[in-house]
């Protein structure tokens, strides 16, 4: 691709940059240039680069996102980051969440797995910052809905994958200050909720020991098997790099694997797949089955303020409990110091048993030999030799 040298093309980190700015996903800018989604993925993370035609539309985009974000901070939009552009959340401390952004990354495109395109990400207008509970709702509002659908692919279990994302939200909301400055909310509350799903525990629920009916469609009853047949590993890092759309980087670092790890869990799982379903073995095609899979569940979660409610109590029960076992805990401890002796007094040896000594019997009636005794030593007036008395010299 010819570039000028006025205008050359923006590093890797710099066009996804660009692109979150502009609330763009990786779907809809593969859309508008002409090319696949792997191909916009692997020209953000530098494995590619643009060339031809689509590359100069490419930077034609990338030009018109550049002058978008110049117009906004020239009209006093600089404090507003491009999180915030694109999510349109800021708390009352200046605090930064990165809302849709994040899960416009994470969810990469407007589909089954893509973020709720119905709720309203930019929430009040620049210059009018939100409170931490207008930045929760407006995550949640975004994040939720697609959340819940990719915990169903991860699971196969509807409320399982509900119970999840509103824990997590839960989580979220009580650890909000350390939630909002991450880069990466949706990532932060995504990862929460997928070691929720992914809690070998729940099998012992009695809510959770029988299956729940699969779905209606026979292809995608057999996908889903197929997924579930996947370790939790291979499934985790396959819905995020094929189905979400991340990085191989950052599957790695959200799966807490080495980035060769990952990609042997990619290859293996894809290679599952495509034994039981050989239609499936392009990965675009995988993306897209999945995203179906996913829109044809009815998948609900509840109101944001329910979960905020709900978070809340559960800090409050804790919190009271903790408080409990402390009382408890003090008590138990005065009273042990009360009770406790002054003073060591050695503890009492245990018995031992003594050998040769016979066992005494009770006195019984003398015999005539013994009364005969009894009687002589009575009537002598000495019982024994006479006592010697000193004489002196």
């Amino acid at each position: 691709m010819t570039q000028s040298p006025a205008t050359p093309l923006p590093p890797p980190t710099e066009r996804r940059r660009l692109r979150e700015a502009g609330s763009l996903t990786q779907a809809q800018v593969a859309e508008r240039v002409g090319v696949s989604r792997r191909t916009v993925r692997a020209w953000e993370t530098g494995r590619a680069a643009p060339s031809g035609r689509e590359g100069e539309a490419y930077l034609d985009l990338l030009r018109t996102l550049e002058e978008r974000r110049e117009d906004q901070e020239r009209s006093g939009d600089a404090d507003v980051t491009e999180h915030h552009a694109a999510a349109g959340i800021e708390g009352e401390t200046g605090t930064r969440t990165a809302t849709a952004t994040a899960t416009a990354t994470a969810t990469a495109g407007n589909d089954g797995l893509a973020g709720d395109a119905s709720a309203d990400p930019t929430g009040p207008r620049p210059g009018r910052p939100l409170t931490p509970a207008q930045a929760f709702d407006a995550l949640y509002a975004f994040c939720a809905p697609a959340l819940v659908r990719q915990t169903y692919l991860l699971t196969g279990r509807r409320e399982l994958a509900r119970e999840s994302v509103e824990r997590a939200f839960e989580i979220a909301w009580q650890r909000w200050p350390e939630v909002a400055r991450d880069p990466d909310p949706a990532g932060w509350v995504r990862a929460t909720a997928y070691d929720f799903a992914l809690s070998p525990w729940h099998r012992f629920r009695p809510r959770y020991r029988h299956p729940e009916p699969p779905p209606a469609d026979t292809a995608d009853r057999l996908l889903l098997d197929v997924l579930l047949d996947l370790t939790p590993s291979q499934r985790r890092t396959l819905l995020l790099y094929d189905g979400v759309g991340l990085d191989l980087p950052e599957t790695a670092a959200e799966t807490e694997a080495t980035t060769p790890a990952a990609a042997n869990r990619i290859l293996h799982a894809r290679a599952a797949v495509a034994t039981r379903m050989p239609t499936l073995a392009d990965p675009d095609d995988l993306h897209r089955r999945l995203a179906e899979l996913a829109s044809a569940e009815r998948l609900r979660a509840s109101a944001a303020p329910a979960v905020r409610e709900g978070g809340e109590r559960r800090a409050r029960f804790w919190t009271r409990a903790a408080i409990a076992f402390t009382v408890a805990l003090i008590g138990t401890t005065a009273l042990t110091l009360r009770t406790a002796p002054t003073r060591y007094e050695p503890p009492v040896p245990p018995g031992a048993t003594v050998h040769g000594v016979p066992p005494p019997v009770a006195p019984g009636p003398l015999s005539h030999k013994e009364q005969k005794l009894r009687d002589k030593l009575r009537s002598e007036p000495h019982a024994g030799p006479e006592r010697l008395a000193p004489q002196p010299f």
